[in-house]
């Protein structure tokens, strides 16, 4: 393993906006995070498979009045996220280092307001749908942890990504407001976004791929 990668995972350690396995009371941040960890009232919003957690980053910037907390399984990306955040007094920033599939764990029923879901790895091949962050299972997974009226936000470069989600979304009977477009930057919702593009994206941007994005809530 690079040196880099090794000095970060080991400054992960002490970083107290980064939470991960071995550190005290990562095993009780279920139904705590307000109460233990941000020690306020503030709602929620959580990124999915946040990366280096620039969405994280850009929408704690942009709203002070809320805490942000960026989930992914990438020790080293992580670390950007969380000493960006210490640097810029962000303390309604926190990081989580889990597997998406193991996020039950970490957040009691009605926890959330809001989740974000960013270029998720769209798991192209068919043994791999239930990978998909927008897979069912997911999908029923975030639907408990939202509280009512709680929404989903979604973006992706990937079309058959988009199209799949349309598809599960639009078999559902419990999806409501569900509003939607491919090409971000030349619809209505270019304001949704608030001006935030990760590295990632703005890649895909330059190679003319335009960006699909949609929102919902689910009729709790």
């Amino acid at each position: 393993m690079p040196r880099a990668k090794l000095k970060r995972f080991d400054e992960n350690k002490s970083l107290h906006n980064l939470l991960q396995d071995g550190k005290e009371g990562f095993n009780e941040l279920k139904g705590n995070w307000n109460k233990d960890h941000f020690k306020n009232e503030l709602p929620i919003t959580v990124e999915m498979g946040c990366g280096k957690g620039e969405y994280t980053i850009g929408l704690a910037r942009q709203f002070k009045d809320a805490n942000f907390i960026g989930v992914d399984i990438k020790g080293d990306r992580l670390w950007v996220g969380s000493k960006q955040a210490i640097d810029e007094g962000l303390e309604q920033v926190a990081f989580l280092r889990t597997l998406i599939h193991n996020i039950e764990g970490f957040f009691a029923p009605q926890e959330i307001d809001t989740i974000w879901i960013t270029f998720p790895d769209p798991r192209p091949k068919d043994r791999d749908i239930k990978r998909r962050l927008t897979s069912p299972r997911f999908l029923e997974i975030y639907k408990k942890l939202l509280k009512k009226g709680g929404k989903v936000y979604f973006k992706t470069d990937n079309t058959a990504l988009f199209e799949y989600t349309l598809e599960v979304l639009n078999e559902r009977n419990d999806v409501l407001d569900l509003n939607y477009t491919f090409d971000l930057y030349d619809s209505d919702y270019v304001d949704d976004h608030y001006g935030i593009k990760t590295n990632f994206e703005q890649k895909y941007l330059d190679l003319g791929e335009k960006i699909k994005y949609l929102k919902f809530t689910f009729d709790t």
